[in-house]
């Protein structure tokens, strides 16, 4: 099948025929914001939503006539309008947007950047015009606020950037309109006393049977590179940042009790009160300064659960602290290098980032109270912890030769006693044609670990050979060590195929403790490819034939794993999408002499046939709809054979009214060896919010667990049944993004075998405010 797959690929790819050449006649739309004069009008006028203040009467107008997605800048079904101008500290945007059927309209109550599937209206913003960043402001009908940064050096979009602008919005008979004021002081951009060229695009989404992007600009899908695209907007002459300064006091209350119940029933007290200090400069309007004096790095929001059960790598969680947030996107590079979850409890913190020129840079410094880190391996990573206080340092820099090619450097530490660890990368990007993209990084890293920490991942401190495991065999390094990893990759992307490949090495020694890298000794090639199928009168309006084929082998070029895999997916009417994947793969075991890090004569090889289905639809605002499932083969590594594994895990969200979301996730993972039931997983996550207008919601999380385990059918000793129960219940309420209150109480209890009934382990109730001085 899969020899198959490719030659059909390459004979679509290099044939070219008459379907897929074929376009769609257009109608000749005008394209009138190639480059757009924004008028400086006096005063400030109320963000309200009604547009009656005369500022709109002569602003500059124009229309949005190009649905870029999914169809092919065809002519929209329904008229937007947008008025806009400045008046020197503020950007003012105005969008009608008719809809002959309001009440289709889906708009919500929901938290800041919580209405990505909502009607939106916004505009994106790159105020250096180097197609590197740009700001997105986008609004709901109800004037609810989601802001992002898109970086096209690294092709992904973070909506961790949150500004203080104003917005409002309204529903009216005829649509709905908004009104935005986005304060010049909140972007980064050069000053001068000429008129400024900022990249520019407007963008209405309009969610109906398709959702439909519908933009002010054409877009080439023969062109990799989106902010490439974007128009010009002139103006902002007499545009000047203020102090754009940001005193942010913060007092956390709390008290929590903890146990462990099979232990003792007894609690333990802890009491948590502190002051705090949040700062926020525009040092000048390239570069800005956020720091940090006792923070309080508790999150608001559990994080999304996941089954962790037969996986031999350390899972991956999103960082949702706002400090770390900022400005995130100036650390990026083609590894993740900057993983500031590994840092869990600073007494303090700064940051600085910057752009001047073809100059972007970054400096970020914490210390923490211990030092977590990953540490990587070939066939599983694990994740350590050394109780002494760490300094951690990251630094980025890059500079951007021209618009095609851009060179980096990036840099970062972590100093405890007894442990540090020293990387330094290098990387680039070249923007070969419109079509063609290279990338590479080199890493080097320096490393020193505890001389004992090893015994912690072993049984017995290690006495025996078949105590120990692979992450022990990682750490025992009584000397400093030093490694290299590198990555290169190729992409050649036209508007109906794809092309790419990939080159990860890492080598044994090579350690990224402040990022996320699990891999260590492997090295991997890929190669792969697709092609698509566009339609604009049927059903369906795109369909996606893709796959790839990736080997891996350790340092001594033993195999790892070797993968073919082949993806359909398809983009449907009701916002709806499929895929169906197969997989061949040959891939390593346990190692069957644990004390050695050798795989050949050492480890089992397997084949793993799978199959894997995702479904996905919005039938109406109200509901969503997602389905994962995958089947097949699937290695028990507790014990070292092949199973079969069934994991399910449907999605529903609902909608009830404006206000009231109820969101239900599961997991199903069962795994049958020697056609008997080795364990049956379950993991619910459940959360419901009331949002009672744009500034505050009530939230309640419950997140549940249940394996169960056939003891007979395991080789060591383990537990018939483990059960979890995790509950968390916030009231927020936000001014802006700085100037907030939130309220909760959580809880964790636990079952096993010693438990047999459901027995709380910690308990705790916590406030926190923050209140911004703003200037």
């Amino acid at each position: 099948m899969l020899r198959l797959f490719f030659c059909l690929l390459l004979f679509l790819v290099f044939t070219h025929n008459t379907y897929a050449q074929q376009t769609t006649s257009k109608e000749d739309i005008s394209n009138d914001f190639a480059k757009l004069d924004i008028p400086n009008l006096g005063g400030e006028i109320k963000v309200d939503g009604e547009l009656d203040d005369i500022q709109w009467q002569q602003a500059k107008e124009l229309e949005l006539n190009y649905v870029t997605r999914p169809f092919e800048n065809t002519r929209p079904p329904v008229t937007t309008r947008v008025k806009i101008f400045e008046n020197g500290d503020t950007l003012y945007v105005a969008f009608i947007a008719q809809d002959p059927r309001v009440e289709n309209i889906s708009a919500f109550y929901r938290d800041r950047d919580g209405i990505w599937s909502d009607d939106l209206v916004g505009i994106k913003l790159d105020t250096f015009n180097d197609s590197r960043l740009a700001y997105q402001f986008f609004v709901n009908p109800h004037g609810i606020q989601a802001d992002s940064i898109q970086n096209e050096m690294t092709g992904g979009e973070s909506d961790s950037w949150d500004g203080i602008w104003q917005s409002a919005g309204k529903i009216v008979a005829d649509g709905y309109q908004v009104e935005m004021a986005i304060p010049l002081r909140i972007l980064n951009f050069e000053e001068g006393n000429e008129n400024k060229v900022w990249g520019a695009e407007l963008v209405r989404y309009y969610p109906r049977a398709d959702r439909l992007r519908i933009s002010n600009m054409p877009r080439d899908r023969n062109n990799s590179c989106n902010l490439c695209q974007m128009g010009a907007i002139v103006g902002f002459k007499q545009a000047k940042q203020g102090k754009n300064l940001a005193l942010v006091p913060t007092l956390v209350l709390g008290k929590g009790q903890s146990r462990d119940p099979e232990e003792s029933f007894e609690w333990e007290d802890s009491d948590n009160q502190e002051i705090g200090l949040d700062v926020k400069w525009g040092i000048t309007p390239e570069i800005s300064l956020q720091a940090t004096l006792n923070p309080d790095f508790s999150q608001v929001e559990a994080d999304v659960a996941q089954l962790s059960i037969n996986d031999t790598f350390a899972l991956f969680f999103d960082e949702k602290r706002t400090f770390f947030l900022e400005n995130a996107d100036y650390f990026s590079s083609n590894y993740n290098l900057v993983y500031t979850r590994n840092v869990g409890a600073p007494d303090y913190g700064a940051k600085v980032t910057g752009r001047i020129d073809q100059h972007t840079f970054g400096i970020f410094v914490a210390n923490d109270e211990s030092t977590t880190f990953l540490v990587p391996g070939n066939l599983g990573s694990s994740i350590a912890n050394v109780e002494q206080e760490s300094l951690n340092l990251a630094l980025r820099y890059r500079y951007d030769l021209s618009e095609h090619l851009s060179i980096g450097w990036t840099g970062t530490l972590r100093d405890a006693q007894g442990y540090y660890n020293y990387v330094n990368a290098i990387d680039a990007k070249y923007q070969l044609t419109d079509n063609d993209t290279f990338r590479a990084q080199i890493l080097r890293s320096d490393t020193q670990y505890p001389i004992d920490l090893y015994t912690e991942f072993c049984d017995n401190n290690c006495e025996q050979d078949e105590d120990y495991s692979e992450t022990a065999l990682r750490l025992k390094n009584t000397d400093a060590f030093s490694g290299k990893a590198y990555r290169v990759s190729y992409t050649h992307e036209e508007r109906n195929w794809n092309v790419f490949l990939n080159r990860n090495s890492r080598g044994s020694g090579i350690r990224t403790d402040l990022g996320f890298g699990s891999l260590a000794d492997r090295h991997q090639s890929v190669v792969g490819g697709g092609y698509n199928w566009y339609s604009e009168n049927t059903w369906w309006n795109k369909v996606r034939l893709s796959g790839d084929w990736d080997i891996s082998h350790n340092d001594n070029n033993e195999l790892i794993e070797k993968e073919s895999e082949v993806h359909l997916s398809m983009n449907g009417r009701l916002q709806s999408y499929f895929e169906i994947s197969f997989l061949k793969r040959d891939k390593v075991g346990l190692r069957a002499d644990s004390s050695i890090l050798s795989i050949t004569d050492n480890s089992t090889l397997f084949t793993e046939q799978q199959g894997s289905f995702y479904f996905e639809m919005r039938p109406s605002p109200s509901w969503y709809f997602s389905t994962f499932m995958r089947f097949g083969d699937h290695i028990d590594y507790d014990n070292n054979r092949l199973g079969k594994q069934w994991l399910v895990r449907p999605t529903i969200n609902w909608n009830i009214g404006k206000s009231l979301q109820f969101k239900l996730r599961h997991t199903y993972q069962n795994l049958d060896v020697h056609n008997q039931q080795l364990f049956t997983a379950n993991l619910s996550d459940f959360r419901t919010t009331y949002q009672f207008n744009q500034r505050q919601f009530l939230r309640l999380i419950l997140v549940y667990s249940d394996i169960e385990r056939n003891q007979q059918n395991y080789t060591f000793d383990v537990d018939a049944n483990s059960i979890g129960l995790g509950t968390q219940l916030l009231y927020s309420y936000k001014l802006n993004p700085l100037t907030k209150f939130f309220v909760g109480y959580s809880d964790s209890a636990y079952q096993d075998d010693v438990l047999t009934s459901l027995t709380k382990s910690g308990r705790s109730v916590f406030m926190k405010f923050s209140y911004a001085w703003l200037n």
